[in-house]
């Protein structure tokens, strides 16, 4: 393949997920407010359950922001009854933050509803098309994930 080639299929293949990820991102957000759940909330909740109790800071540093806006954040989503501070068991000076049960069924119920969405637009391809589109992406975010 030339180069020109390749270079317009790099520019079609990033044009394409732009849009794609645009997309999930827009019906994303519908999906949350009809939980009453902020983007932020819904990010930590995903971090907190993948990766247990963590600390404000620890918090921070995986969602890239400041400590004191994860302060407020976490403060909002305790009033929410979605997440507890805790002390660590083993250091009571450090503390926690502890997904409650609420917040567990917020996040799967967001996550159905996404997977219906993505299952409805995806109703007209061919099982082996899906198959082919799972391992592509799979592929590329094998490629990427530790940038």
């Amino acid at each position: 393949m030339d180069d020109k080639l390749v270079c317009e299929n790099v520019m079609e293949i990033e044009k394409y997920l732009r849009k794609v990820d645009y997309i999930i991102r827009k019906k994303g957000r519908e999906i949350l407010n009809d939980f009453n759940i902020t983007v932020p909330q819904f990010t930590a909740l995903q971090i907190l359950i993948g990766e247990g109790d963590l600390t404000i800071g620890e918090l921070s540093q995986k969602m890239t922001l400041a400590c004191s806006t994860i302060t407020d954040l976490i403060d909002r989503m305790e009033k929410s009854g979605l997440v507890v501070r805790k002390k660590d068991e083993k250091d009571k000076r450090v503390v926690r933050v502890e997904v409650q049960p609420i917040g567990y069924e917020i996040v799967q119920k967001v996550l159905d509803k996404r997977r219906a969405y993505l299952d409805g637009k995806l109703k007209g391809f061919k099982d082996e098309d899906k198959k082919f589109l799972k391992e592509a992406l799979e592929s590329l975010y094998g490629a990427m994930k530790d940038d």
